[in-house]
């Protein structure tokens, strides 16, 4: 297989800060590699080091010849004056030049270029390529052709951005965070689109669903080391399980050699001196590698929520459009205590503008918003992040509390939450411009978290964030004792946080789901089977009621007593399955296990994910006709 880029000894710093040294790695024709890494390790330095947007201190970076790359950043910029069509079609590609000179002339109807450029067309070719171009803007909801560059919302310029590299077909394609403001049609078509692909790939992304599918090899940057791992995303969870097992379980046989080896150093000089000089220095040796203990890096989110009342939210005939376009129309919906809501949705559709009513942003057409007198709301937006800065870490959360409650009469100082956070002492002491993206979002969840809040509403809460930020604050809200509401195009992120969703479907359509995302995709895809279009509709307390209008006639057909025991056979299991599931998470987690015992489990959960997927999606279907 021929080798695409090969990178040996890149070396990294800013200062006194190495991100990375000595990196040496290879991407070969078709390999599809997602980069993982801690955020504030570099992972975007080192994708802008690859397409030529940033320096680096040493090593050597080698292309092969007249490889087409192509670079998403995270956040794309282009020359003021620059039309949609434009951008997206700027390219060195002779065709696609060609293309776009074709769409220009049919964008004004310039009826005398269009008929030379149309010959030229027929003469290259170029007719297939115009067609996927199309369908590329088309999946990507990119229609104002003739909109200036500039005018654009940063979530339409991430996808112009997208449009432009998928177009000029590169070979090596370098993605950062490529989800970011997609909504989740386009992600699943993106994702879609990359297996199908030939081109290579390396890509940083938060989705995890998105990794385990798009990507076959797995890259991750641990404590400046790096890791391969031949596989997707659940194949790396399952060897990386292994290596630190492996690792632990090496530093557990220094130990115990330690301890005898202890023992010897202890006696008197004199029998030391009667000994071998070998001896010693191996003591040294082992006493050293015993004290490489791994440390694994959790963010963790120990704070009370405060008390809340019964009374949480209730919303009586909410309206609000913004001319011809319905948010909401009529809605009327109560809150539950401890409800963990998703809101999903195409983008356009309402859903940011449905959260700013909740929070008082946003006054509503009619309706009332009635909200108990113990909510304490803490409010993570896509647009909060807004820090001076030349203030300090420490400064930014202490003006908030010096302290911070952990219920049960605990306290702890802003120093020590923050260290919880990742945030080092001398990191504390940083200027807040110094910190990466994913940095500055961990320090705003922080300061979101500090005030007690016991209702959470968190807007794209995933985005910038690192997995291992992600994995802890999804278990933090699975235990959180109020209320949340999560927006969110995050699939995995959605699936292990919430109860159910409100599903904005458009023009103020709001139907609830009684179930998590991959859920609801599952049901979908059953009435798409069915031939039956239509969504669970929502009664005015907010609970679920199928909609039985429609119904193809076979849908009426009851249950046959074996499916009726195969039914009551599976709402037994399922139940039974999720506890043994969460029970070996929890075993996994615990750092207790065996390298043997680590294996064993590791294989069981990966049956009991497969079985569930498996079960639940009959269950579903079953389901369907009671």
């Amino acid at each position: 297989m021929a080798s695409c880029l090969q990178v040996e000894g890149l070396t990294k710093s800013f200062g006194d800060l190495v991100l990375f040294e000595n990196l040496s790695f290879g991407i070969d024709e078709g390999e599809k590699i997602g980069l993982i890494a801690p955020n504030g390790t570099g992972k975007t330095t080192l994708l802008s080091i690859l397409s030529g947007k940033e320096g680096y201190d040493s090593g050597r970076i080698v292309f092969r010849k007249d490889l087409r790359v192509g670079y998403l950043p995270q956040e794309p910029s282009f020359p003021a004056g620059l039309t949609v069509l434009e951008v997206c079609l700027r390219s060195d590609n002779p065709v696609l030049k060609l293309v776009s000179d074709y769409e220009k002339a049919l964008l004004h109807n310039d009826i005398d270029a269009l008929e030379t450029l149309m010959s030229r067309m027929d003469a290259e070719r170029a007719w297939d390529y115009d067609n996927k171009i199309k369908q590329i803007l088309s999946q990507l909801k990119i229609t104002d052709f003739n909109q200036p560059v500039e005018q654009l919302s940063g979530g339409l310029l991430k996808r112009v951005a997208l449009a432009n590299v998928l177009i000029s077909e590169p070979e090596l394609l370098i993605l950062d965070e490529p989800t970011n403001h997609l909504d989740l049609d386009m992600t699943e078509w993106l994702e879609e689109y990359l297996q199908r692909s030939r081109l290579s790939l390396l890509m940083v992304t938060h989705d995890r669903y998105f990794l385990d599918r798009a990507c076959n090899e797995i890259m991750e940057i641990d404590r400046k080391q790096l890791y391969h791992y031949k596989g997707n995303y659940s194949y790396y969870l399952e060897k990386r399980q292994e290596r630190i097992a492996a690792h632990n379980a090496e530093i557990d046989r220094a130990n115990n050699l330690l301890r005898k080896e202890l023992d010897w150093m202890r006696r008197q000089p004199q029998a030391r001196g009667t000994k071998a000089r070998y001896r010693i220095d191996a003591f040294y040796e082992l006493e050293e590698k015993a004290r490489r203990q791994r440390e694994q890096q959790n963010v963790q989110l120990n704070v009370k929520a405060s008390y809340i009342g019964s009374k949480i939210f209730e919303l009586k005939g909410l309206s609000k459009r913004f001319g011809e376009q319905k948010i909401v129309e009529n809605f009327h919906y109560t809150f539950a205590r401890y409800e963990k809501m998703g809101i999903v949705g195409n983008n356009g559709t309402g859903k940011s503008t449905f959260v700013k009513m909740l929070m008082g942003e946003v006054l509503p057409d009619s309706g009332t918003i009635d909200i108990g007198e113990t909510v304490r709301f803490g409010y993570y937006s896509q647009s909060g992040l807004q820090f001076d800065e030349n203030m300090r870490v420490i400064d930014a959360v202490t003006r908030i509390a010096e302290d911070i409650s952990l219920g049960e009469g605990n306290r702890m100082s802003a120093s020590q939450f923050l260290q919880h956070f990742l945030f080092t002492p001398e990191t504390q002491y940083n200027y807040i411009r110094k910190l990466s993206g994913g940095e500055k979002r961990r320090l705003y969840l922080c300061t979101i978290l500090i005030g007690n809040p016991n209702f959470l509403i968190l807007d794209e809460p995933t985005n910038d964030l690192d997995i291992v930020t992600l994995n802890v604050l999804e278990e933090y809200l699975r235990t959180f004792k109020g209320c949340v509401i999560v927006v969110s195009h995050d699939r995995y992120f959605m699936d292990k946080v919430v109860d159910h969703l409100l599903v904005f479907e458009g023009n103020g359509r709001i139907k609830d789901f009684p179930g998590n995302y991959s859920d609801y995709r599952a049901w979908k895809a059953l009435q798409a089977a069915a031939g039956n279009q239509e969504s669970p509709s929502v009664k005015k307390t907010g609970e679920v009621k199928p909609d039985r209008k429609n119904r193809p006639e076979e849908k009426k057909r009851k249950l046959t007593f074996k499916e009726k025991c195969e039914f009551e056979e599976l709402d037994k299991n399922i139940p039974e399955w999720e506890q043994e599931k969460k029970e070996i998470e929890q075993q996994l987690s615990s750092g207790q296990l065996s390298a043997e015992e680590l294996l064993e489990k590791s294989v069981r959960i990966k049956e009991l994910i497969d079985l569930l997927d498996e079960k639940t999606m009959r269950w579903l279907e079953l389901s369907e006709w009671i």
